[in-house]
């Protein structure tokens, strides 16, 4: 769940319209202003992923994919399918983290407002982008934008975000996290639909026979 919190936080920011302008591009503080703008007409969104994850003390790399759903307040589903299944689920008032594999489900609660800059908890609708973070520009590729956010704010767990967006029409390429152990996790999205008026059921968690529930590290 370590790398999908760090990661997660960004596709929000992907999914915001945002009026570029062909000829000079604003400032980056107004392109932050304009996605918290458009962000906050999101009420709900749904894509599928790719995620990946390079370097890191270990230096691994992996490679997995899934689907993802999020609605506001504090409502979202991470389903990785491939090469592993795995559920990370919060309905906006518990977090739960089950990999079947491991016969568990971790169960925590939802962070306060004044928690809003994880990165999971962002995305869910808590947060401000320019309240939270310094915006700059960040080398794309041909036809694309990509925005840094450094959080004014020292964060543990990640250094910044890089999110990713087409240039002309402004849809999610891609967004790219650096964590303090030096890895880059990076998640491309496609088939995002937004406002298509996910039900809360989609956010239920129910959990299975025969796992153990692990609540504030209690084993129940």
């Amino acid at each position: 769940m370590y790398r999908v919190r760090l990661t997660s936080i960004v596709v929000v920011l992907a999914v915001i319209a945002v009026s570029l302008h062909e000829q000079a591009p604003p400032p980056p503080d107004s392109v932050a202003r304009a996605l918290q703008k458009r962000y906050e007409g999101i009420r709900d969104f749904s894509a599928d992923f790719v995620h990946t994850y390079r370097g890191g003390v270990l230096k691994t790399e992996t490679r997995e994919q899934g689907t993802v759903s999020v609605k506001k307040p504090g409502m979202m589903r991470w389903i990785y399918v491939k090469p592993e299944r795995k559920e990370f689920v919060s309905d906006g008032k518990k977090v739960y983290s089950y990999i079947p594999e491991d016969k568990q489900v971790i169960v925590a609660n939802v962070p306060g407002d004044d928690a809003a800059t994880t990165p999971a908890m962002f995305l869910a609708g808590k947060g401000e982008i320019v309240r939270d973070f310094t915006p700059t520009f960040e080398n794309a590729p041909v036809g694309s934008v990509s925005l840094k956010l450094t959080p004014k704010k020292s964060e543990p767990e990640y250094e910044y975000l890089v999110v990713t967006v087409d240039a002309k029409t402004l849809q999610l390429r891609g967004l790219t996290t650096k964590d303090r152990q030096g890895g880059q996790s990076t998640l491309t999205f496609s088939n995002l639909k937004e406002n298509t008026g996910i039900s809360d059921k989609e956010f239920a968690f129910r959990v299975p026979r025969g796992v153990d529930v692990i609540t504030d590290g209690t084993r129940n």
